[in-house]
């Protein structure tokens, strides 16, 4: 066995999934006794067996990988409740395994992984997904890169065929509630009961928690660093089209368009609403200057 293939052994015994007593299974997926492909590449000692050995590395990815996940998540652990979570997240491990030596990158495919499995969340699916979406949009906010932003005055001498960036921090956010608000207040619940040693499974309700009646309607949000906080801000239907132009590689002509074109404002108070914006989002310094990348992609 070369090393490549020992790794790859290795990795798929210690991330295969335990049974529903926490141990390791029996068997390899490919039906292999799990003792046999231990002992390929681990040897006894003289208290544990190459199963025995392999098993507590099996454990701990697990319980690892699962306990980051309810720290990046602990909203939506509350909203469908700790069982459903757990299930959740094994199922979700299962079909998106770590692939990064970083934990941060964990959670970056649940909110997709969640459209197609509503089995999780009851009659809370939707709602799961608006906060799905606002818990992971912390971290690329908390955790993404920040570039010189434009000043007000550089803004202003641009045209309507210029390109902006905006700061890969600042992520824009479609909801069908008002659930910013609602993460928030499930995190500060979440932050009273926290250890130092982060969230366990076994911490907290089972059942999801009591939620305020929340009706649905269209919510756009931008969530962003500013001074090394992470913030929610609420967004108008026209200026989130226009962000999320920009954001797309529009000239400021095209963008300032796709954002305005079916608005109920009055066309004599347009202008002093773009302004307001521009203004705004200096100051928060969410403009910026196109990197290379997507210069090169326009």
């Amino acid at each position: 066995m070369n090393l490549e293939t020992l790794q790859r052994e290795m990795a798929a015994a210690v991330m295969a999934p335990l049974t529903a007593d926490e141990d390791m299974r029996s068997h390899a997926p490919d039906g292999r006794p799990m003792s046999e492909v231990a002992a390929q590449f681990i040897a006894p000692n003289s208290r544990l067996t190459p199963f025995e050995r392999l098993e507590i590395y099996n454990r701990q990815y697990w319980f690892r990988v699962l306990n980051a996940l309810a720290e990046d998540f602990p909203a939506l652990r509350a909203v469908i409740g700790a069982r459903a979570f757990e299930a959740l997240s094994i199922d979700y491990l299962i079909a998106h395994p770590s692939r990064s030596f970083s934990l941060r990158n964990l959670g970056s495919m649940l909110p997709e992984w969640l459209v197609a499995h509503p089995e999780f969340c009851t009659r809370r699916h939707r709602l799961a997904l608006d906060v799905a979406k606002v818990e992971w949009a912390f971290v690329e906010a908390f955790d993404n890169a920040e570039r010189t932003p434009l000043t007000l005055d550089q803004i202003a001498t641009l045209d309507a065929h210029s390109r902006l960036g905006l700061q890969p921090h600042l992520q824009l956010l479609v909801l069908e509630y008002a659930s910013d608000n609602l993460v928030l207040s499930l995190h500060k619940e979440h932050m009273k009961g926290a250890s130092e040693a982060g969230v366990k499974q076994e911490d907290g309700p089972i059942a999801p928690v009591q939620l305020p009646r929340l009706r649905r309607r269209s919510t756009w949000v931008a969530a962003h660093r500013l001074e090394n906080a992470v913030y929610y801000r609420r967004l108008e239907r026209e200026e989130f089209l226009t962000l999320a132009a920009l954001r797309d590689g529009a000239t400021l002509g095209d963008a300032l368009e796709a954002g305005l074109a079916q608005s109920s404002k009055p066309g004599s108070r347009q202008p002093a609403l773009v302004q307001s914006w521009f203004t705004q989002w200096a100051a928060l310094r969410w403009i910026c200057a196109q990197d290379i990348e997507s210069l090169l992609n326009n």
